[in-house]
């Protein structure tokens, strides 16, 4: 198992060298000078050369990409342009806003797609089953914005149960936060639920028609017994997969959540730097998603040997 972890974590680095490089890149494809911008449309041109090269701007590219490296060796991410702070200490100021809206994202796919899948691969062929792909397919067609606009309407201007937008005030407490972040999570959370509910469901009816379930069946156990002891055990390792890259491709997702209900978190500090050409925010906090991402799926191979004792590594 050691060996396995080192050899993964390795297999890390190489994956991060390549996300430097083409963050670097689209960074720098992307039109627009970020000295222009922040100088405004009454510079003169001496001035935005003057900036660039205060900025290193002016350096060659390669110059540049491999001053980012030693950067990012040092476990540097330099410093925003247009926030003059440390690029880390902008990303750690948001992401307990970003972290806590993906957990509870997770947690409300997860409570909706894995119970609603075992029960749909128990009741196969049925009206419950066909009832939950339908809401599966139609869950998965309709975009998170369009479902958050919509409970804004009537969850919270409406009927007024929840806040509109924003994080709550400064002074605010964990539970009024999560308040805060229950119509995004739900936005964000039911159609990913669709993803797990379908790949529940296609894993307990691969395993439910081996041998052992049915003999499981023939010696009267009951059904509950079968579903949950001896079929969902052994349906766990696809289940786990999925809910792995579903909460990678959340933590992608809320970018378009915060916007929407205008959460200041790292998906809005994203779509700030684009919009101003802040490239050392927009190279390190999708350097910090990446690794996250990488991290996430390390961590779901590792639980296949707690779910299945057969896995070895």
């Amino acid at each position: 198992m050691l060996v396995y972890i080192v050899r993964r974590f390795a297999g890390m680095m190489v994956v991060m060298l390549l996300v430097a490089m083409v963050v670097f890149v689209i960074a720098r494809v992307v039109p627009g000078d970020p000295a222009a911008v922040m100088l405004g449309s009454a510079a003169t041109p001496e001035d935005i050369a003057a900036l660039r090269g205060r900025l290193g701007l002016d350096e060659p590219l390669l110059t540049q990409f491999l001053l980012y490296l030693g950067q990012i060796i040092r476990f540097d991410l330099g410093e925003s342009i247009f926030l003059n702070r440390p690029v880390a200490q902008a990303l750690a100021e948001r992401s307990e806003l970003t972290g806590l809206l993906t957990m509870m994202s997770v947690g409300i796919a997860m409570l909706i797609g894995v119970p609603v899948g075992i029960l749909s691969a128990a009741k196969r062929g049925g009206l419950i089953d066909q009832t939950a792909v339908g809401l599966a397919m139609l869950a998965a067609s309709i975009p998170s914005f369009w479902i958050g606009l919509t409970l804004i309407k009537y969850l919270a201007v409406d009927h007024a149960w929840f806040p509109v937008a924003g994080y709550g005030p400064p002074e605010a407490d964990l539970l009024e936060r999560m308040r805060h972040l229950v119509l995004p999570a739900i936005a964000l959370g039911i159609p990913n639920s669709a993803l797990i509910l379908r790949f529940t469901r296609t894993s307990m009816l691969d395993v439910m028609s081996h041998d052992y379930v049915r003999t499981a069946r023939a010696k009267g156990l009951p059904p509950l017994v079968v579903v949950l002891k001896h079929a969902l055990r052994n349906a766990m390792i696809p289940i786990l997969t999925v809910i792995g890259l579903t909460t990678a491709v959340m933590i992608a997702g809320a970018i378009v959540t915060e916007t929407v209900f205008g959460l200041p978190g790292v998906g809005n500090l994203i779509v700030s730097a684009v919009l101003r050409r802040d490239y050392p925010v927009i190279q390190g906090a999708l350097l910090v998603v990446s690794a996250i991402y990488v991290l996430i799926n390390l961590t779901v191979d590792l639980l296949y040997a707690v779910v299945d004792p057969r896995v070895r590594y």
